[in-house]
């Protein structure tokens, strides 16, 4: 029964990849994959952020594993300092994603503008599972000063509740920040 289970996982797995719809990501310890399937939808709202109802507080159970771990471990260390942190935006499918990025091209009138802030599924790191929008603004402004020593970066200038989770950025810092998320 357990090798059944066992060869019919592996089934699974390998129909996936074999369609596009699983991407294996190596964590940075050698040996260690973990599958993403960037197909699994993220939550489409939540409760009402309590700090500032225009926002929501959307579960974040959906990230990676480590990243939904380490997400759990900044927002500790947030609450330890008497700061909340609201979840605005975080694990997309790639069909939330697309239709995300459809709706910014419906509202900025063309896809050059609309990608300044939403890209297409195979670029974002919501899809990936690794990144969060938070709110309010000041709650994002604690994480930009004190994410890094948890792995959370903000990423682009233009948009100060994007952070994006790299274990690595704890020993090496954040990146340079880019202008949009075209990087220009």
């Amino acid at each position: 029964m357990l090798v059944a289970s066992l060869f019919g996982a592996l089934a699974a797995v390998t129909a996936l990849g074999a369609t596009g719809r699983m991407v294996l990501v190596w964590v940075p310890v050698v040996g260690r994959p973990i599958a993403i399937v960037e197909e699994i939808p993220g939550p489409e709202t939540g409760p009402v952020c309590p700090l500032d109802a225009r926002y929501v507080d959307e579960p974040a159970v959906k990230l990676r594993p480590d990243v939904l771990a380490a997400w759990q471990r900044l927002r500790t260390a947030a609450g330890g300092q008497g700061v909340q942190l609201c979840v605005n935006d975080g694990k997309r499918s790639r069909e939330q994603q697309a239709r995300q990025f459809a709706d910014a091209v419906q509202q900025f009138g063309s896809a050059e503008l609309a990608s300044k802030y939403v890209l297409q599924p195979d670029e974002s790191m919501h899809v990936r599972g690794i990144a969060v929008d938070i709110q309010p603004l000041a709650s994002a402004a604690w994480v930009e000063r004190n994410g890094v020593a948890h792995g959370w970066c903000r990423r682009y200038e233009n948009e100060p509740w994007h952070f994006e989770y790299d274990p690595a950025y704890t020993t090496s810092g954040c990146p340079a920040l880019l202008p949009s998320a075209t990087g220009s």
